[in-house]
């Protein structure tokens, strides 16, 4: 795991909550909560295509701000930390959303696998202001 990964998944679970989270049972484990799954994939996927770009860079504060938004609203559906940790930390979980990252490059014709391709996503993403491509910046 980068260093950057490993500071936005340390940062998601020592941030600080006020409140008190809802007390009503949770039938569903956080990846079934498209509000939450859906952008942590997101932020996933625009840390891999920085990661794996050289003319792309992260957004990350604007990266960091969106998972601690993620964090704050799994509190309020009732999540305990805990819960969320066990999310954010799972190795299972990473391997599913590395495969969905996959699967999604190559729903655009394109080859998870080389970082020229994932350039172009990156660039596709930004040009079109996605959750992903507001998570990243050209280097031009």
């Amino acid at each position: 795991m980068s260093k950057f990964k490993t500071l936005i998944f340390t940062s998601l679970l020592l941030v600080p909550l006020s409140g008190i989270a809802a007390s009503a049972a949770i039938a569903k484990d956080l990846r079934d909560e498209p509000t939450i799954d859906r952008p942590m994939f997101a932020v996933a996927l625009a840390i891999e295509i920085s990661d794996k770009c050289t003319s792309i860079d992260a957004r990350k504060l604007k990266g960091l701000n969106v998972l601690w938004g993620l964090k704050t609203k799994a509190s309020k559906l009732g999540y305990s930390d805990a819960e969320i940790k066990a999310y954010v930390e799972s190795d299972a979980e990473k391997s599913r959303m590395r495969r969905l990252g996959e699967i999604y490059v190559k729903s655009k014709g394109l080859n998870p696998t080389s970082g020229v391709d994932l350039c172009t996503l990156g660039q596709q993403e930004i040009a079109v202001n996605s959750l992903t491509g507001s998570l990243l910046r050209s280097r031009n």
